[in-house]
């Protein structure tokens, strides 16, 4: 009987021996040559921590607000696509999770569940990720029934004009199920050119034309509070804050669009500043630790968003999977706040951390 894992990196073994290749490829991949996949990991690394001792310790508040929204800890669950793939029970089984672990799911346009069926699931606070079609009417109608449904945000993804070259995707010809949310809106039949079934379906139906112009439309048929996913540069961040969203979210689309861009961790200061505490600042890619989620609030993020652990631990154990993951998270991070005297999450400072740079600055 395998160990049971210790630690989140160790249910990424236990979702490939459950899925088949197909699907765990999918999961699992970046673009092209994976560079940015890596780095995203690899950059934390890049990061010390520094700690303050002889602080009372002795109860650890891990809480914090999302828009607004408490939740237990600064993490939340990422958009990720297709659940069912992983587990029958697909996107419900990880609602429930977030719900019991008392944060919120970011549910994907792409999901195998309809946005209906989870918002029935369970009571929890959920926000709704949007990809604008070609047919913008079918975007429109998407943001009304997340209204409909209770959700509390919508997130739009701004990175996918065009899909990354996945190209495990392609080898192994990637045959995806129809979105459940866009049955009876689109036609999600597409003719692949014998490669990845998904890059044919975004090319058939993405909008390449959606431009920062366009967010005053998208404001214009919804009441919800709008966060943008994708940014990683100064200029975009102001940009962002030019069209009037509530949060920008710091991501590379889990390293699948476009390889050699920044790791997000890299980045998110540089976004931090030039948004100047207007709106919160989220980072997305790459967590795998405690002591990721802490460095990231230190380097100004309000919260994490976590992806491919969610999938490999639904991948390993259905919705039990998921609530562990999050819990492995929010444990490390406990430990590592009462290691680095933070009894809360306010108490996490940009003096906690210290970049790569600023550690060859020292040594100079």
């Amino acid at each position: 009987m395998a160990a049971e894992p210790v630690n989140v990196n160790e249910f990424r073994e236990l979702a490939r021996r459950a899925l088949p290749k197909m699907y765990y490829d999918f999961y699992s991949g970046g673009a092209e040559d994976q560079y940015t996949l890596k780095e995203n990991e690899e950059a934390f690394g890049k990061i010390i921590i520094l700690p303050r001792i002889l602080r009372d310790v002795s109860g650890i508040d891990l809480s914090t607000t999302v828009l607004g929204y408490n939740i237990s800890m600064p993490v939340m669950i990422a958009p990720t696509g297709m659940h069912k793939l992983a587990n029958p029970a697909g996107e419900i089984a990880t609602a429930k999770a977030a719900s019991a672990c008392k944060t919120i799911m970011v549910l994907s346009s792409a999901s195998t569940c309809t946005l209906e069926e989870v918002a029935a699931c369970c009571n929890a606070v959920r926000f709704f990720q949007l990809y604008v079609y070609k047919r913008r009417d079918i975007s429109a109608k998407l943001v009304q029934r997340a209204e409909n449904n209770g959700y509390k945000a919508i997130v739009l993804t701004a990175d996918s004009p065009r899909l990354g070259r996945r190209e495990a995707d392609i080898k192994n010809k990637l045959v995806v199920p129809q979105p459940k949310n866009l049955e009876g809106l689109l036609s999600t039949k597409s003719v692949s050119d014998g490669g990845s079934g998904l890059e044919a379906l975004a090319r058939g139906t993405l909008d390449p034309s959606f431009c920062w112009e366009d967010i005053r439309w998208l404001k214009s048929i919804t009441n919800l509070p709008i966060l943008i996913k994708g940014v990683l540069t100064h200029e975009d961040a102001i940009k962002a804050l030019e069209v009037g969203v509530a949060g920008i979210i710091v991501s590379n689309h889990g390293a699948r669009q476009l390889d050699y861009s920044p790791a997000t961790i890299s980045v998110l200061e540089e976004v931090v500043h030039a948004v100047g505490g207007k709106v919160p600042v989220f980072l997305d890619g790459g967590v795998r630790r405690g002591t990721d989620i802490f460095k990231a609030v230190a380097l100004g993020a309000q919260a994490v968003l976590v992806g491919r652990p969610v999938l490999y631990g639904l991948a390993a154990k259905g919705e039990y999977g998921v609530r562990q993951v999050l819990e492995m998270l929010m444990d490390e991070l406990e430990l590592t706040m009462a290691l680095s005297g933070c009894s809360s999450v306010k108490e996490i400072t940009r003096s906690h951390v210290r970049t790569k740079h600023e550690q060859l600055l020292s040594m100079l």
